[in-house]
């Protein structure tokens, strides 16, 4: 029995723009975040009661209480692995604090100035202390700086195994970049991208393209999380939590690139148990958010979590399967990592939601349930929202 299944639900969410400088810290953004997804919901800032992180956030969750004005904490939390285990892993953290009584109302949220560097550091940077700490030690002594680094190795073995070509991960990339032509938002909205565009972009880590590569942005997303009873009285149409979980495994060590051959993964730890806890199947999935970090980790997250087998992503991904209106089954309908903008994912927290709702700028028609996952090549995790009938 799933006792968490449909107990909470997601009631407000919001956002900051998406920008490549932010001009403002990342307290300021935060607050700026949450205050939005408050008002959307209908709540005001005294019915909040609990904070959930990302560890890798630099905000401290009782200052951002004083600067709101939240009259008291009851719960905060972090979640660790950053792309892996805090975009879903947050709100499955809020979620399960609502559904014990541990606090009432909580915000999930993600706040980062990763491009212009106002307090988040660029990734890929190599390190300027003496000496390597922890899994870098293994990793900098060879020239394994950066995450798009390890990607290519990964890459190249699927490459290797199954045939897959890089125009496969421009199939991703294009539907990403089509769905961000349509959302205002979208730091690539009004830039438009073809195949031709990606198989033509430099070399980051071969085989990864420029276009493989998620955006670095600043900005802020937030979230919040309260029973499913309150839900029926706000303002929004609550998105419900059917399930969620997370995985992870002696394969996630950071000193070993993402092992392609085995048949078990951080994403397969948990894809037959959040299937089997929401009681519904693959086929009842209408829209996808996978973490589009980079591309080839997409491809192999559809085989992961079981929406095809491993080594058939490349012909998954085709055919215009992923793209809106058309795609029978749309990815990202926002932009994603790849073409709205950066924030460890959590901005397709918002856009998932915003389908449960009915207001998305690509919107599927009568969306029932919508399939989220964090990054997979770390511990990772994901949930199935659910529209009320």
């Amino acid at each position: 029995m799933n006792s968490f299944k449909d107990r909470t639900a997601i009631v407000g969410i919001g956002h900051t723009e998406y920008s490549k400088d932010s001009g403002r810290s990342e307290m300021r953004l935060a607050c700026e975040a949450i205050s939005s997804a408050v008002q959307d919901s209908g709540l005001s800032i005294d019915d909040i009661d609990g904070i959930a992180k990302f560890s890798w956030d630099n905000n401290d969750p009782v200052l951002i209480a004083r600067n709101l004005g939240i009259p008291q904490l009851r719960f905060f939390g972090e979640v660790p692995y950053g792309g892996g285990g805090g975009p879903v892993g947050s709100i499955l953290l809020a979620a399960m604090a609502v559904a014990t009584g541990q606090a009432k109302a909580v915000i999930a949220f993600r706040a980062m100035n990763e491009r212009s560097g106002r307090g988040t550091p660029r990734f890929g940077q190599a390190s300027t202390s003496r000496g390597a700490k922890g899994p870098s030690a293994f990793n900098s002594p060879y020239g394994l700086f950066s995450p798009a680094q390890s990607v290519g190795l990964a890459a190249r073995r699927h490459m290797e195994l199954y045939g897959t070509k890089s125009h496969h991960f421009g199939e991703i990339a294009v539907a990403c970049r089509e769905h961000a032509q349509r959302n205002p938002n979208a730091m690539m909205y009004g830039k438009t991208m073809t195949l031709d565009d990606h198989q033509n972009s430099r070399m980051i880590s071969e085989p990864v393209r420029l276009y493989d590569c998620c955006l670095e942005t600043d900005g802020a997303a937030a979230l919040i999380v309260t029973t499913s009873e309150r839900a029926r009285d706000l303002r929004q149409k609550p998105a419900y939590i059917s399930s969620g979980g997370m995985g992870g495994g002696s394969w996630n060590h950071r000193e070993v690139v993402k092992n392609v051959d085995s048949k078990e993964t951080e994403s397969t730890v948990i894809a037959q148990r959040i299937f089997q806890d929401a009681d519904i199947s693959h086929r009842d999935i209408d829209v996808l958010f996978l973490y589009d970090h980079f591309t080839p980790l997409v491809l192999m997250a559809f085989e992961e979590y079981g929406f095809c087998k491993r080594g058939e992503g490349k012909d998954y991904v085709g055919d215009g399967r992923l793209a809106w209106p058309n795609g029978d089954l749309p990815l990202n309908t926002s932009g994603g990592n790849l073409s709205e903008g950066y924030l460890h994912g959590m901005q397709n927290n918002i856009e998932a939601v915003r389908q449960i709702r009915g207001d998305s700028n690509c919107q599927i028609e009568n969306v029932e349930h919508v399939f989220v996952a964090s990054g997979n090549a770390v511990p990772t995790s994901a949930m199935i929202l659910k529209r009320h009938n």
